[in-house]
């Protein structure tokens, strides 16, 4: 009996051939290129089956849905590109709510770690502006804030409830502080 090993291209050749069950075409343009260019390993077995390509707009997924997520945007959620206000400089500091026997004696289970803290403080430069200028909307996860000077659409790191913030403008510092409190599931850690 005769050892078939795959060492020569005639084996490789018969193997996909076994394998596709289809003849394949000879092309003219692969006359002058050895067997062995030719074959890959995406010659061996079946070619692909090709179905009908339907674009994905007209792929309904399920009857209830308004739209698919191919079809929302990527980026910043109230993102306006044509609007050049510039970003006013900030600084996002996370708070604790802390005492001598948390510090000293170590009777609750908080520590210096983000997932012990209770508010988010958001410090936002304003120069040239004032308090009536303000526009700030809050929202899970989002802080919107405009000026006619400057805008800013800022994805908070943690979830707030955006109903029991509150925001101070310091006129001598161009400033707005607004204090979030964080939305944070109770867990061994957050006891609250």
């Amino acid at each position: 009996m005769e050892y078939l090993g795959v060492s020569s291209a005639q084996n490789i050749q018969a193997l996909s051939a076994l394998l596709s069950n289809q003849q394949e075409e000879d092309d003219d343009d692969y006359t002058n290129v050895s067997p062995y260019a030719m074959m890959g390993p995406g010659n061996i077995g079946p070619p692909p089956k090709k179905d009908k390509e339907v674009p994905p707009v007209y792929v309904k997924k399920n009857s209830k849905d308004v739209w698919s997520e191919e079809e929302v945007a990527e980026g910043p959620l109230y993102d306006d590109v044509t609007d050049p206000r510039p970003q006013p400089e900030y600084e996002i500091l996370l708070q604790q709510s802390v005492g001598t026997e948390d510090v000293f004696l170590g009777l609750s289970r908080k520590d210096p770690s983000s997932m012990c803290c209770e508010a988010m403080l958001v410090k936002i430069k304003l120069p040239d502006s004032k308090a009536s200028d303000v526009t700030l909307d809050v929202k899970e996860k989002f802080l919107d804030l405009r000026t006619p000077k400057y805008k800013l659409g800022l994805h908070l790191p943690h979830p707030v409830f955006h109903q029991e913030g509150k925001a101070q403008f310091f006129s001598e510092r161009e400033e707005l502080q607004v204090t979030l409190l964080m939305n944070r599931p109770l867990d061994a850690v957050n006891m609250q």
